[in-house]
């Protein structure tokens, strides 16, 4: 079941983050935010949990990519899934409730930036029509270590008609 995350929510979210963090392949981020930080730092949309048995298994959230009002309709994703649920068709289930509820909340451009070796993302993203913008080549440090990034991007077929 997806439903609107909940603040009692942000332990489980947090946790499942925490995991994300010691893949080393899903963010540049090394500690966990504080529950205010992480909620200050996404939208209050497009917040949402699946729930699997009365437990979080996995979460999406957008945030904003600028506070310049031309970027307002501009949001960068974030989707985590518990490790023991990978495969389970998770990520799909919150991608197919965020994108519409993105678009009703003014959102006309979903940005990612992913490490390649992020398969999983990857096959996600271009599932639901995200297309490679482009590649940053050893953009930052990860544990001492240059990593790459690849961009991409959703463009709203709703909002963006005349395009």
């Amino acid at each position: 079941m997806i439903r609107n995350m909940v603040e009692g929510d942000l332990p489980a979210v947090l946790d499942i983050y925490k995991k994300g963090i010691e893949t080393r392949n899903a963010t540049f981020e090394t500690t966990v935010p504080t529950p205010e930080k992480w909620s200050r730092s996404h939208h209050k949309f497009c917040r949402f949990v699946c729930i699997d048995n009365g437990a979080v298994v996995g979460w999406a959230a957008l945030s904003p990519v600028s506070q310049r009002p031309c970027y307002s309709g501009v949001a960068e994703i974030s989707i985590y899934v518990r490790p023991d649920q990978f495969g389970q068709g998770i990520g799909t289930k919150l991608m197919v409730h965020l994108i519409p509820e993105s678009e009703k909340n003014g959102i006309w451009t979903i940005y990612s930036s992913i490490f390649p070796e992020n398969k999983a993302s990857h096959r996600l993203l271009l599932k639901f029509g995200f297309r490679e913008v482009g590649r940053r080549e050893l953009v930052a440090q990860l544990d001492g270590h240059w990593r790459s990034t690849l961009i991409l991007e959703r463009r709203s077929k709703i909002i963006l008609i005349d395009l």
